[in-house]
């Protein structure tokens, strides 16, 4: 794509995948309140992992496909924009991609980075900050892993004139409270109105402050953060995020509304077996326990269920007791066990006090 007309350099960024993973809709609003321009195409989420373009579908109105004078209008006016992925972009990675399964090369850490970076490289943009997440729910379960996808797909960036950062991630436990569509724009609109959870607000932070440098609206990483922060509190982001809904079709009364987003039928709470401490909230788990409920797809052809997710109560390290509620299931449909099952046996407690997970693990220019 050529983008030349958006004024500014042009930032993008790309997360791995994830569970409760909506750093996009938090960090592209979060960065373009302070002038960096990010013209984005996204995807849509497949098997226990989200997508962003099925978040913001959740949103009443709201326009995912634009034509390409509409995009960089609104890049230039907004300074941000969201759109699929056009049918067009990458047609050689299109061919691969189905190939990978019928030659058991999904898991080719080269094929991998080529897939992602051949899509930010045709995307446009003239600086890449990638979100490479790391643990249960992730693609790479192991450090080592993250580590060497991160280490390539800089490489292939730099190499290609993309100034390319990568950030490792923790995907051991869902990424904020929130796993679905409706109720994950619902997490993304309060950690922009500055009430976020904690470990979610300071990926969205650090990411948002790579992208800031990279966009040379800051001169280094700590001031960025800093001044990212002072953002994130006084509700400059959250005013973005709803110019940036408006100018797709959608409803942006849900800003300071978000009792407007889709809502589900019943909420059924899942308790804890045990009292102790939360040792593990497999992600992959929950991932699975809110697709079974409708929230994400087993094949592409899925139809999505945009209210309908699961609500933790309880993060790793949290103390419970038996019978409090760890989690809450929002469905249209009453008889959830699947779901119930698999959240129970994705939350181990541990009698003994547990250390929190690190959230950052690397960065690597």
């Amino acid at each position: 794509m050529d983008l030349s007309e958006i004024q500014g350099i042009k930032v993008d960024k790309h997360s791995t995948g994830g569970v409760g993973d909506k750093t996009s809709l938090i960090v592209v609003p979060l960065v373009a309140s302070v002038g960096v321009p990010v013209a984005k195409m996204s995807g849509r989420g497949l098997g226990h992992t989200g997508g962003t373009v099925d978040k913001l579908e959740s949103i009443e109105g709201f326009k995912i496909e634009l034509s390409k004078e509409a995009f960089i209008r609104n890049v230039n006016e907004v300074k941000m924009a969201l759109v699929g992925q056009s049918g067009n972009l990458t047609p050689a990675d299109k061919k691969l991609y189905g190939l990978r399964d019928v030659t058991g090369t999904v898991n080719s850490m080269p094929l991998i980075a080529s897939s992602i970076m051949s899509k930010k490289i045709a995307s446009g943009a003239d600086a890449i900050v990638l979100d490479v997440k790391v643990g249960a729910g992730a693609f790479m379960k192991s450090l080592t892993d993250a580590k060497k996808l991160a280490e390539t797909m800089v490489s292939i960036g730099n190499r290609l004139n993309r100034k390319t950062i990568a950030v490792i991630t923790d995907m051991n436990q869902p990424l904020g409270y929130e796993i679905g569509n409706a109720n994950e724009v619902r997490e993304a609109i309060e950690v922009l109105s500055g009430k976020g959870e904690e470990r979610l607000t300071k990926v969205s932070l650090t990411l948002a402050a790579h992208m800031a440098v990279a966009g040379e609206v800051y001169s280094d990483f700590n001031t960025a953060y800093q001044k990212l922060e002072e953002v994130l509190t006084s509700g400059k982001s959250l005013e973005t995020f709803s110019k940036f809904i408006e100018s797709q079709g959608g409803n942006s009364q849900l800003v300071t509304q978000p009792e407007k987003l889709p809502q589900a039928k019943y909420q059924i709470k899942v308790t804890a077996a045990q009292s102790g401490y939360i040792k593990e909230i497999n992600a992959e788990m929950m991932g699975n326990a809110a697709m079974h409920l409708g929230a994400g797809r087993k094949t592409k052809e899925d139809q999505i269920d945009y209210a309908v997710g699961i609500t933790l109560k309880k993060k790793v390290a949290d103390e419970v007791k038996a019978g409090e509620v760890i989690a809450v299931i929002h469905s249209n449909i009453e008889n959830v066990q699947d779901s119930i099952e698999l959240i129970q046996q994705s939350v181990k407690i541990n009698k003994d006090h547990v250390e929190e997970l690190p959230i950052i693990y690397e960065v690597i220019e």
